[in-house]
């Protein structure tokens, strides 16, 4: 009976290093190798092709070069979960964390303004307002990639604490750090500060475009199907994404608190959160989708910009 439990506890044990090798692993090179191409066309076209910036434009960049910058640490994870790899340069280990995070919540949070734009430019056609200038939208971002900062700043000490105690090597996720107590406290207050309060704005400012759409239908004739779905989409993505990992981010650290818990529920508990991880950062490898449905004309302003280019290197030829 005591085998028995022994090869069940080391048999659970495996879950965590295969799902590292032959779940994150790839997926987290997929995401990498779709969402540059799509990210990287969107943040040239928006500094080579946009003749003018709007304050959509303003957001959508500000999302752009967050995502790129996310994408292009997804190697290195990559490479490191293939060959079971815990062991970091502490430098690295606290750049990938705090880029990681800043990115999951610095998009939510782009989209919204994104939202409000489209939301303001309705009601205020004229662009009369200050939000709905290119010098209201930088203002907006700064203090957003601020805020954003000063929520992930408490788990940049909880990362370096950590890395203290495993002697500078072993580089924790977010929900596997040592200090438990203070991490859960942590944990929640990000979720709700983070992730439920931008998407309940995210859902309010669509309900009221929904509603002023829906009565400029009625009044002009005119489908506004395709913004409505947009904006439906937006929302619905972000749910789905993002509720995942936040739910078993705190059920994780929580698992870690509870004396009752065996080591094998544990690691099922970890492993679920594991498959939770690469599916709320593949809203960085869909958002390219967005920029070209919410801005004006971004998407011919690239054909043009590519027929361009065709014709130059033709005529070179």
């Amino acid at each position: 009976m005591q085998r028995s439990c022994w090869l069940q506890v080391s048999n659970c044990s495996d879950v965590i290093p295969s799902l590292w090798k032959y779940y994150l692993s790839p997926v987290y090179a997929v995401e990498f190798a779709i969402g540059i191409t799509g990210n990287l066309v969107v943040v040239l076209g928006y500094l080579f092709c946009l003749p003018s910036w709007k304050s959509t434009n303003v957001y959508l960049f500000n999302l752009a070069v967050s995502d790129l910058v996310f994408l292009c640490t997804l190697p290195h994870l990559s490479y490191t979960y293939a060959h079971g790899q815990q062991q970091y340069v502490a430098a690295l280990c606290v750049a990938n964390r705090y880029i990681l995070h800043v990115n999951l919540y610095s998009s939510i949070l782009f989209m919204v303004w994104v939202s409000v734009d489209r939301l303001l430019v309705l009601r205020h056609p004229q662009r009369d307002r200050f939000l709905l200038t290119c010098r209201g939208s930088l203002c907006v971002s700064l203090l957003t990639w601020i805020w954003v900062n000063i929520e992930v700043m408490p788990l940049i000490i909880f990362v370096l604490e950590d890395l203290k105690r495993n002697g500078w090597s072993k580089c924790n996720d977010f929900a596997s750090l040592s200090e438990v107590n203070r991490t859960l406290i942590y944990s929640l207050v990000l979720t709700v500060t983070g992730y439920i309060l931008p998407l309940l704005g995210l859902f309010l400012s669509s309900f009221k475009m929904v509603s002023l759409l829906t009565v400029q239908e009625q009044v002009f004739g005119t489908s506004f199907q395709k913004p409505l779905k947009i904006l439906r989409a937006t929302a619905i993505m972000f749910l789905v994404l993002y509720t995942p990992i936040h739910v078993m981010r705190n059920v994780r650290i929580a698992s870690q608190l509870s004396e009752m818990s065996s080591p094998c529920s544990r690691n099922y508990i970890e492993a679920v959160y594991i498959v939770t991880r690469p599916l709320a950062f593949a809203h960085s490898v869909i958002n390219p989708v967005f920029y070209f449905l919410m801005t004006d004309r971004f998407k011919e302003l690239i054909q043009d910009k590519l027929r361009q280019l065709a014709r130059t290197v033709m005529s070179r030829t």
